[in-house]
């Protein structure tokens, strides 16, 4: 950049630059040195993002001439505090205008899928829970006949302060690495996506490194979280920043079903303490060994839990208050995409301990998402059942798997694919030529049971 210079140019030379594309030809890389950048949403200006996450403020009226740029100098002080102001005002409206459009499922279509599921030449209710799941997708959509076309499976990756205490196996530096290579196919949850024809968005909010991989969605909102055992993880604004990038996120694909993983060393822990606060449980009961680590540290990692718990005595009633004080970017802006799903009408998977933990988030702060997740296997997580319990949910596979990434999600995809085929396709007694009078007794026999339950 010469000195002096506001006209607008492009630097080709910037190791940034290929995050640039989709800004147009008078991208100026003068916006990078702009203070207000790093505010984000909340600088005042005007700007859009690129497909690539970046901020592209070619349409900001302060930058774009020398005076322009001395006024934001002069007066940066005043300007940022007013923007933050603004920005956390407007972040709890936000979210609650969010929440207020989640509906519940809808009962008619749910009913006409029962009475579908009635006529099919078959005994009631011999496929099991793929029955229920065609009666939950009906809810969802309400839509009879459904199907699972695109299928996409949303990342969200983060950095934990809390690894400062030895509460992982795994080095912090393993975030960044399995952060890329999921965008390659090379991780477990990337590999089954691959196989079953599925895509895969993964989205920095919080990883504790700068990614030049143009494949990772760039919305990180800082570069990990704090400590939590000397203090909050983050700022009450940076969580619903979060999960607000969830909700966003979630809107913006067009998949007829989504799942929602994560990667980001240490959210096992963050995680635990998440879930024992809501519960108002003992850790011992939430917290498991995670990706493996010895005695030693997992005695440190639930003392860990307790004294952060103490230290910053979460509100347990506020989830955006646990969230900001013991969570992480990931398990919040997660939370978000479930609420997104919901409000988009789509059925969103739950994959193992960290994304059942951010969906009784999601829960917590939107009764009416419940309807609209459906869970994939269960995690060897001891604090995964009791989550699932304050939701009365039920898993669907039991693999003995504990990767997370999002691993569970394309397996389930493939089994509400099966749920719609069988209420598609399947003939009725009348196509398939049966008189199906020989059920009568079993029918009654069930309803007098769903009766007297009542």
């Amino acid at each position: 950049m010469r000195e002096n210079d506001h006209s607008f140019f492009q630097n080709r030379q910037c190791p940034y630059f290929p995050c640039h594309k989709g800004a147009g030809e008078d991208f100026n890389c003068l916006f990078c040195y702009c203070p207000l950048y790093a505010l984000g949403d909340g600088c005042g200006g005007n700007f859009r993002y690129t497909e690539n996450g970046i901020k592209d403020c070619t349409g900001c009226l302060l930058p774009h001439s020398p005076g322009g740029y001395d006024y934001i100098l002069k007066n940066f002080g005043k300007i940022s505090e007013l923007a933050k102001k603004n920005r956390k005002k407007e972040a709890n409206m936000v979210l609650e205008d969010y929440i207020a459009q989640v509906s519940p499922l809808d009962e008619a279509a749910m009913e006409k899928a029962r009475e579908r599921q009635a006529q099919l030449a078959k005994p009631p209710g011999s496929l099991g829970r793929l029955e229920e799941l065609s009666v939950q997708l009906a809810g969802i959509t309400g839509q009879v006949h459904n199907r699972i076309g695109k299928k996409h499976l949303l990342v969200f990756a983060a950095d934990n302060g809390v690894v400062e205490e030895g509460v992982s196996s795994a080095p912090q530096s393993v975030t960044l690495m399995q952060t890329i290579n999921l965008t390659r196919a090379k991780t477990g949850a990337s590999v089954l996506t691959k196989h079953f024809g599925g895509q895969i968005t993964v989205c920095d909010v919080g990883v504790n490194a700068d990614i030049r991989e143009p494949k990772v969605l760039n919305k990180k909102i800082a570069y990990g979280t704090n400590n939590i055992l000397h203090g909050p993880a983050m700022t009450r604004e940076q969580a619903l920043t979060a999960i607000e990038t969830g909700i966003r996120l979630a809107l913006s694909t067009d998949a007829d079903v989504f799942g929602v993983g994560e990667m980001g060393i240490g959210n096992t822990t963050t995680s635990s303490a998440v879930l024992a606060v809501l519960l108002d449980a003992d850790v011992e009961t939430v917290t498991g060994r995670g990706g493996g680590i010895t005695d030693e540290a997992f005695r440190k990692k639930k003392e860990v839990i307790r004294q952060s718990i103490a230290v910053n005595q979460p509100d347990k009633n506020d989830v955006v208050d646990v969230l900001a004080k013991v969570g992480g970017f990931d398990i919040a802006a997660m939370c978000g995409a479930f609420i997104g799903g919901a409000i988009h009408h789509r059925p969103v998977v739950i994959d193992g301990f960290i994304s059942v933990v951010a969906a009784l988030c999601a829960v917590r702060l939107c009764p009416n998402v419940r309807g609209y997740l459906v869970p994939s296997h269960a995690s060897y997580e001891i604090g995964y059942k009791l989550a699932m319990d304050a939701m009365d949910l039920q898993p669907i596979f039991l693999l003995g798997m504990r990767l997370g990434e999002g691993s569970g999600c394309p397996l389930a995809f493939e089994v509400l694919s099966a749920a719609c085929g069988i209420l598609n396709n399947m003939a009725t007694f009348d196509q398939a030529g049966i008189d199906d009078g020989y059920l009568d007794e079993i029918r009654e026999g069930d309803k007098f049971t769903v009766e007297g339950a009542k």
